[in-house]
């Protein structure tokens, strides 16, 4: 009787976040969110906060089962749904060029928020690699995968995702102004490989690219792609990483790797998709599906964000993401122009 009460609990706490994505979706059907190339994910994590710092406390705690269902298990789903967004022809579409941009920005951005995260400012761990990782793959779709394999506190999620936010729409509107205004010398195809390799929301790189012309958005979506296949890779090596760096903690648990299998899965899908044997109409809706899955995982996670939880946190995450931001624009800039010459 209690294990059938406590699906029926968990279930109601689903059908309760679902309501918040269908509302977030909804609410980025609105051409003002799209014209700013806001995302229902963004929506959804602000709505869940809105209501995690006002009516949170009218929430049976029952349905807190089915908010951390969301938090977890639909965001791993999420994430390797994802990988029918892309297929492995994506690499050889744009060159060398693309995967050098791509490949570079993530390592060297990574590594650069990692060190003056811990480092310089003195940051915690988790919320300098879910930053980090926000800055460096594909904004908040990587802090999300990259959450559970930390295992860190949800409201570290939303910390990371606000910065994507922030920076991630600063970046769509300043790159082609300044590209219109003749500040950056680059072809249009070479702005697309800038633009792909460096914004941090796929959104943010469709808006920008869009606002440039038809060459400059496919490049830059085909490149921002590539970004995203690395997320894989990136979350593999993460927990090993973390696993070793952490040798002495886990010397109970021998020959236990935490590998994070949905990232494994999300490289088995991507290859799958590039086999095309699906129809896109059908793959339109899986990814339709995978969004709203997506926009439940991000609402969740704004729930379980107040302002409490920030105020031991202060302003170290804006100071890393700026860092990383400027870093972006000029070292990015940088890593196109060495890769155009490879």
């Amino acid at each position: 009787m209690f294990q059938k009460e406590n699906r029926n609990n968990t279930l109601s706490g689903i059908l309760f976040v679902a309501l918040f994505a269908m509302s977030a979706t909804y609410l980025g059907e609105f051409s003002f969110f799209q014209h700013l190339g806001i995302s229902p994910l963004i929506i959804g994590i602000v709505l869940g906060m809105i209501y995690a710092n006002t009516l949170r406390s009218k929430l049976p705690k029952e349905w807190c089962s089915g908010i951390l269902f969301s938090t977890k298990t639909l965001l791993r789903l999420g994430i390797i749904l994802y990988g029918f967004r892309i297929t492995f022809y994506n690499i050889e579409a744009v060159g060398l060029a693309g995967i050098a941009t791509s490949a570079m920005v993530v390592i060297s951005t990574f590594v650069i928020g990692y060190f003056v995260g811990t480092q310089w400012l003195k940051l915690d761990k988790e919320t300098t690699i879910l930053t980090s990782a926000g800055s460096s793959i594909c904004g908040a779709a990587a802090v999300l995968a990259t959450e559970p394999v930390l295992n860190s506190e949800p409201h570290k999620s939303a910390i990371a995702v606000s910065t994507v936010v922030v920076f991630g729409t600063i970046a769509m509107f300043l790159y082609p102004f300044l590209y219109k205004m003749g500040l950056i010398p680059l072809t249009p195809e070479q702005m697309g490989i800038y633009i792909g390799g460096t914004l941090h929301e796929v959104a943010h790189v469709v808006a920008a690219g869009n606002a440039l012309g038809t060459e400059a958005s496919q490049t830059a979506v085909i490149v921002k792609m590539i970004r995203v296949m690395m997320l894989a890779p990136f979350l593999v090596f993460l927990g090993l990483w973390l696993l070793q760096s952490s040798q002495s903690i886990v010397k109970k648990q021998k020959n236990k790797i935490m590998i994070p299998w949905f990232a494994v899965w999300f490289i088995v899908v991507a290859g799958f998709n590039s086999l095309d044997l699906l129809p896109q109409t059908l793959i339109a809706n899986i990814n339709a599906i995978d969004t709203f899955l997506l926009t439940m995982a991000m609402s969740a996670l704004g729930m379980e964000t107040s302002i409490e939880k920030f105020k031991n946190v202060g302003m170290k995450p804006i100071y890393l993401a700026s860092i990383l931001f400027l870093w972006l624009i000029f070292g990015g800039f940088y890593i196109v122009k060495v890769s155009l010459s490879l």
